[in-house]
């Protein structure tokens, strides 16, 4: 089904969030008790929680600390009914899920079996996230390495993602694909092609900011992703920690002190009036301490919107 046919029966699907985005540019988020036009919401992922807590008292934790959502893997290691407990216990939202299979069985993967398995997996996620009330599952659209190439892993990639498009359209959840280090749609331009070739208003971009200073920079990514844009994740990232102690190593350095010029990607996020409304940090976490920190350099980043 194609933008325009998909636009007109949206009205008929059952608990479908797919409109809502649309009609948000002077939406406001409840902070504090007062409305704030334009506001961001906070989130983190679970993992980034490292207090030996009980699901609920992880969720008032993160609440008491200012966040406003958790982020989880899935398929779900908790059951539904215990996430929305602790929803209801400590008003904390689960806005969007990250599949946890995409890596070892990608989209992109020439095996059919292997392909099929991740398209059931992520209408899995798709379910679960409707469910939980979140609107995004975050998925990595395909891996190049020696074994696929580029021209296989485009081809398979797309293939699967609108194989996907049937479970998007039930639930009314959005597939939202992320830049990360897999050899593959390595330029702004490339990674808004792949969708819009797709053309379906449910499958777009959850776009990661630090994951793109290794080889680009993030304000021009998200000049050109634009209304593609479904979702955020922040890190932050050190050209020089790259060079001198190693690749991954850019990764070790704090919120607001790496190469990402924060004033400037928040001034593209405004611009492009991004409607996903929450931005989640994907970096080590830690205690309530360590958790208190993280939540303060993202809100140093925030006031930036």
């Amino acid at each position: 089904m194609n933008r325009k046919n998909f636009l007109k029966s949206a009205a008929l699907l059952a608990g479908s969030t797919f409109v809502a985005p649309h009609l948000q540019a002077a939406a406001s988020v409840n902070v504090g008790g007062m409305p704030v036009a334009g506001k961001l919401k906070k989130a983190l992922g679970f993992d980034m929680i490292k207090e030996e807590l009980s699901l609920i008292d992880k969720f008032k934790l993160v609440k008491d600390l200012g966040f406003d959502g958790i982020e989880f893997n899935s398929p779900v290691a908790h059951t539904i009914k215990e996430l929305l407990q602790a929803k209801s216990a400590s008003g904390i939202e689960i806005p969007s899920l990250v599949n946890k299979d995409h890596w070892s069985k990608p989209l992109s993967d020439p095996d059919p079996a292997v392909r099929k398995f991740i398209i059931d997996s992520v209408s899995t996620s798709l379910q679960e996230v409707k469910e939980l009330g979140g609107d995004t599952v975050l998925v990595v659209p395909g891996v190049v390495n020696e074994k696929v190439s580029y021209k296989t892993a485009y081809a398979n990639a797309q293939d699967s993602v609108r194989k996907l498009i049937p479970a998007a359209e039930k639930t009314g959840m959005k597939i939202a694909l992320e830049n990360v280090w897999n050899n593959f749609l390595l330029s702004p331009l490339e990674a808004a092609r792949f969708v819009d070739e797709i053309n379906h208003p449910l499958v777009g971009w959850y776009f990661d900011i630090g994951n793109v200073l290794r080889y680009g920079w993030p304000e021009h990514w998200i000049e050109v992703l634009d209304k593609r844009i479904f979702k955020l994740h922040i890190k932050e990232f050190s050209r020089e920690k790259m060079n001198n102690e190693g690749l991954y190593k850019g990764f070790n350095v704090e919120l607001t002190e790496g190469d990402i010029n924060w004033a400037l990607v928040m001034k593209k996020v405004r611009e492009v009036q991004y409607k996903g409304q929450w931005i989640t940090s994907e970096i080590a976490g830690g205690d309530r301490t360590r958790l208190k920190t993280v939540a303060e350099q993202m809100d140093k980043i925030i006031s930036l919107y």
